[in-house]
């Protein structure tokens, strides 16, 4: 059997956008991940549906793999065959022992690849706002261990040259040794008030930074129960992080938001809360499928000509009819008697995509008060094809045919339970670690609910901000005995993060 080949693959210090684009390409097409305990959930959520994930996690308290063990796993996956990534954080060959990996893999004969990735010394730092060289500061920074033991008899770090010898010093997980550090620095010449700052978590939304000097940081870690993973920086250039930080004071800074869309779709609503700085964690409730029977849809599709009005209520409901309609090798020259209706901003924009230009997009986007305006425009007797989903409310046709409209509601596609892990979101609900609950539609509050099983929901959710679209879906929260904390007044998107936004800001 041909030997496969393993990738050392740095995966940035826990921003998963700061992974190179080289080491996404690895996670994608590996077979097995072997990965670290900086490593987060959103990295191997990159990893294909079939790849085998191995947690081979260290810290300074406990290693769930030696790296001897770690350093022949590798070795013995590759030699089967396999295409494999070594995950690990920050960069490979800083204080990584990617080096140590390496040497193993060459003497077994294994092919590897290095991949550097963004190491936490500069991203964490630039994340506080913490330059580490500038030209009215410094032009040298060193990175040094952190955790190296104290009581070693010869240190390998000389610290009467780098004390003084660079203008920036940053300590990678040193905070068991942060007194001992401190104490080495100011004995070997480096002034007690230099500034100095711990950065836990950087890059990540629970990222924070404490600031002092060398004479007292170790004082306020120890008020502060500050711990690893955190680095420790030391030089002038820390007196800049008032001016510059620029991470922590996002709106939204520190907001574990949990977005329950379907998963084709929540990269939207993921991407707004992001860009404000929340964490945003996809727990897809709910999927799009075909439907059951196409029946009912091909009949409309082939007698097209037939209808004065098509009423899109969704993205998913035009791609859908879309889709049929290439399907019977049919265009938009089949709709050239008909107006068309479209339900919200994103669906007029969907159906724009098509070469559509949109006859009417109501102001709201409730069923009620868009019948209030088609009363107007469509006259008795006009046939009316209403493509959606097989769980839409009834309203809107029911209301169209009291008009004396003939209507074809016909399902384009059906929403499903969706995959999210539960046990997971479970968990982390009862541990406070969630702040934010989204619910799109009133499908994704039903399918919430079930998919959580817990007797009752409104304890576990006591202490979550929940956030619904609109009011037919709070409506619907409030029936499963969920107490929305926020409804968008605009029923969209942009509404619901807006809603957010102001209820953490006000």
């Amino acid at each position: 059997m041909d030997k496969g080949i393993v990738y050392l693959v740095g995966a940035g210090p826990g921003d998963p956008k700061l992974i190179t684009v080289k080491g996404l390409e690895c996670i994608q097409k590996s077979d097995t991940i072997i990965y670290d305990r900086l490593v987060g959930d959103r990295m191997l959520s990159f990893a294909r549906p079939d790849a085998e994930l191995i947690y081979a996690g260290k810290s300074p308290e406990r290693h769930t793999l030696g790296q001897e063990g770690i350093n022949r796993l590798l070795v013995e996956k590759a030699s089967s065959g396999k295409t494999v990534t070594r995950l690990k954080g920050g960069d490979p060959f800083v204080f990584g022992r990617g080096g140590e990996e390496a040497e193993a893999l060459a003497e077994a004969g294994v092919p590897f690849e290095i991949v550097p990735g963004v190491t936490s010394a500069i991203a964490a730092a630039a994340y506080a706002g913490i330059p580490v060289t500038h030209r009215d500061f410094t032009s040298t920074f060193a990175v040094i261990t952190g955790n190296e033991d104290p009581l070693k008899k010869d240190s390998n770090i000389d610290w009467a040259k780098i004390s003084t010898g660079a203008g920036t010093l940053v300590f990678l997980m040193g905070m068991a040794n942060l007194p001992h550090i401190t104490r080495l620095l100011i004995e070997n010449g480096r002034s007690p008030q230099t500034p100095a700052a711990l950065v836990r978590w950087g890059t990540r939304p629970e990222q924070r930074t404490l600031v002092g000097t060398l004479a007292d940081i170790s004082a306020k870690a120890a008020n502060e129960g500050f711990k690893n993973p955190a680095l420790i920086i030391v030089g002038e250039v820390v007196s800049l992080r008032e001016k510059l930080n620029w991470f922590e004071k996002r709106p939204l800074f520190g907001q574990r938001i949990l977005v329950t869309r379907a998963r084709e779709q929540a990269s939207v609503l993921s991407a707004a809360l992001e860009a404000l700085g929340a964490e945003p964690l996809e727990f897809p409730t709910i999927s799009v499928a075909e439907p059951e029977d196409f029946a009912p849809l091909d009949r409309s599709v082939k007698n097209l000509g037939r209808y004065k009005w098509v009423i899109f209520t969704s993205v998913n409901g035009v791609y859908s009819f879309f889709q049929r309609l290439r399907y019977h090798r049919k265009d938009l020259r089949e709709l050239y008697g008909a107006k068309i209706c479209a339900i919200g901003p994103k669906t007029k924009e969907a159906l724009e995509e098509y070469g559509l230009i949109v006859d009417y997009v109501p102001e709201e986007f409730r069923a009620e008060e868009i019948v209030k305006v088609l009363q107007y425009k469509i006259a008795a007797e006009d046939r009316v094809l209403l493509p959606r989903a097989d769980i839409a409310r009834k309203a809107l046709p029911e209301a169209l045919a009291g008009m004396g409209a003939v209507v074809d509601e016909v399902t384009a596609y059906r929403t499903v339970a969706g995959e999210g892990q539960s046990g997971r979101v479970v968990e982390m609900l009862k541990n406070g670690e969630i702040d934010v609950i989204t619910f799109t539609s009133s499908s994704t509050v039903r399918n919430f609910v079930n998919m959580l099983g817990v007797p009752d929901i409104n304890n576990l959710l006591a202490d979550v901000a929940v956030a619904c679209i609109g009011p037919v879906t709070a409506d619907t929260a409030r029936g499963l005995g969920i107490e929305p904390g926020l409804v968008a007044e605009e029923y969209t998107i942009e509404g619901l993060v807006n809603a957010i936004l102001k209820y953490f800001t006000e």
